[in-house]
């Protein structure tokens, strides 16, 4: 099998990983780096955020303010001293991003514009319209083209992790144009893949998040962390899940029942509809089960309103809400209120690693959603995320190439065995025609119904442990799948059942964390355990791959300077 060698490999190339990819070859440009991604970069979830980038910069603003909300927006369970890190580093990261292109809104003294975001208790969410994440990601994406230096690999599957000894020496990847397998060495593997989103069935996320980083840390003996933690967005947009930006509430949108109630006024009298995500999701249920949801073809719902705001408004800050409004749901917020329920949205857990993106496995490090620094804890404030992908691929890019300079790569003998070990296991497990009947699709939708129904956004006991024993069946199921197409080229039937084996392994990690965690904490909501406990589980959890499944421990937060207090708004 063809190697192909590197000195620093980065897997995903959205805007976690296309930052690392920058500092990297600005630090050391001579290292051979490369960015392998399953779709072309500009395809990357990245390009989807919409609300904004959340930093220091006005006068009236502090960091150690922004580090107090994104605290008490996690439920206390962020590392502390991670948070510092991240408040401090994004006023310059948003700067920079600003020299590399990003189109920022501007007040009329010609300052960057910032807006309202839940649980942010200053304007601090930069912006550019509704289209952050698209703009930022080209703003990347640009930059990065002009090192010719820095490889790519545009639609390649990664599908093991080649590691000696508990050190990472590459990956064995899949070119999908061609069908053929090739090892990747590097010194240092950076994971930047994203969420888990797609194991669910109302979902905002892309398609292409599908636990990839996380089940490719797990099985190559690496821990993840806080799996239990699932950010669920109070405004998906009925029938698809399709994301109405937080913006929406941010620019002075209104969320009403069918009585015509602003019903926050029960849950969060002093933000309203500025409240963080977990706790306004959370009200919309409360609403919909107490019978006050409008009824639909597609469920229940309440109405996010934004037609007080008037068409200009809307088109010059909110141009992407009304047109996904229009094409989705053929429906206009100039003239209508827009049909909402909660959609599963963000990963709050992931690989674990510190704040400069370094796992407890040699070699291995991550950045962004894929990664779990932790700075969102329970709960992620909305706007962080984008910053987190400056922030920490950054970090996670510069500790990379610290780590090269005294690292010794993987023999080239001992990646082919580890790679002919892990062809062997795929051309049984996945390319053997005729071993089964069972097919991808109908393992796929039983799955994202046990996850929307049983671990979703309230949780109980009876139902948590009904989904492990469903997962369990299904992950029996998965080995008597048989694929119809055989041919290695495109095969996108082979990449999907890859992607439906990582979901099946991440979603027994997560059932199994959230049965175990027996409290309420930020998007962890567990109604026979309504609070929180930080006697007994202030910690993180901390994930393995047993002989028998996900094997448990327990993980230390670190506490600086803000002490665990009643979480109100």
């Amino acid at each position: 099998m063809d190697i192909i060698n590197h000195d620093i490999l980065i897997v995903g190339g959205g805007g976690a990983g296309l930052r690392a990819a920058i500092a990297i070859s600005q630090m050391s440009p001579s290292l051979k780096t490369a960015v392998i991604s399953k779709v072309y970069p500009m395809r990357s979830h990245t390009v989807a955020a919409e609300g904004g980038s959340a930093a220091v910069l006005n006068d009236d603003d502090t960091h150690d303010l922004h580090a107090y909300d994104t605290i008490k927006g996690s439920d206390y369970l962020a590392d502390q001293d991670a948070v510092e890190v991240f408040v401090r580093d994004a006023t310059n990261e948003v700067r920079q991003i600003e020299r590399w292109g990003c189109p920022w809104n501007r007040e009329e003294d010609g300052t960057i514009a910032a807006r309202w975001f839940g649980g942010m208790s200053r304007k601090r969410t930069l912006h550019a319209a509704d289209k952050t994440g698209f703009h930022l990601l080209h703003a990347l994406f640009q930059t990065s083209l002009k090192f010719d230096t820095l490889k790519r690999y545009d639609e390649w599957h990664v599908c093991a992790l080649l590691v000696d000894n508990g050190k990472v020496g590459g990956v064995l990847a899949l070119n999908t144009r061609t069908g053929v397998f090739s090892i990747l060495s590097a010194k240092a593997v950076i994971l930047c893949t994203g969420g888990v989103g797609r194991m669910y069935a109302f979902t905002s996320n892309a398609g292409i998040k599908t636990a990839d980083g996380a089940a490719l840390t797990y099985r190559a003996g690496g821990p993840i962390k806080d799996m239990e933690f699932i950010q669920f967005h109070p405004s998906g947009l009925m029938r698809t899940g399709i994301l109405i930006t937080e913006a929406s509430r941010g620019e002075g949108g209104y969320l009403f029942n069918k009585d015509g109630k602003r019903f926050l006024e029960n849950y969060a009298p002093s933000k309203m509809e500025l409240a963080p995500r977990d706790i306004v999701s959370r009200s919309i249920i409360e609403e919909i089960l107490a019978g006050r949801g409008f009824k639909g073809t597609y469920g229940s719902y309440i109405h996010l309103d934004l037609r007080h705001l008037g068409e200009a408004k809307i088109m010059e800050k909110l141009p992407m809400v009304r047109e996904l409004c229009l094409d989705f749901a053929g429906m206009d917020p100039v003239y209508d209120p827009i049909p909402i329920r909660p959609t599963m949205h963000y990963t709050m857990g992931g690989i674990h690693c510190d704040k400069d993106g370094k796992t407890p496995m040699p070699g291995l490090f991550s950045a962004g959603e894929a990664a779990c620094v932790s700075i969102h804890g329970a709960n992620r404030l909305g706007s962080n995320s984008l910053t987190e992908l400056l922030v920490f691929g950054a970090r996670a890019g510069r500790t990379a190439v610290e780590y090269v300079s005294t690292a010794k790569p993987v023999s080239a003998d001992k990646l082919q065995s580890l790679a002919k070990d892990r062809m062997d296991f795929i051309q049984k497990r996945y390319m053997k025609a005729g071993n089964g009947k069972e097919k991808i699709g109908a393992i796929l939708s039983e799955l994202r119904k046990t996850m929307d129904e049983k671990v979703g956004i309230y949780r109980t006991e009876e139902p948590l442990k009904e989904a492990i024993q469903i997962i369990q069946k299904l992950k029996e199921r998965f080995n008597k799948i048989t694929l119809t197409q055989q041919s290695r080229v495109f095969n996108t039937e082979l990449t999907a059942a890859m992607e439906l084996d990582n979901m099946l392994e991440i979603a027994h990690v997560i059932a199994m964390c959230a049965q175990v965690r027996k409290e309420s904490r930020g998007g962890h909501a567990r109604k026979d355990y309504p609070t929180r406990n930080d006697e007994q589980f202030l910690h993180h959890s901390l994930t393995y791959q047993g002989k028998d499944g996900p094997r448990r421990e327990t993980f230390p937060v670190t506490i600086t300077k803000w002490q665990p207090e009643e979480r109100k708004y």
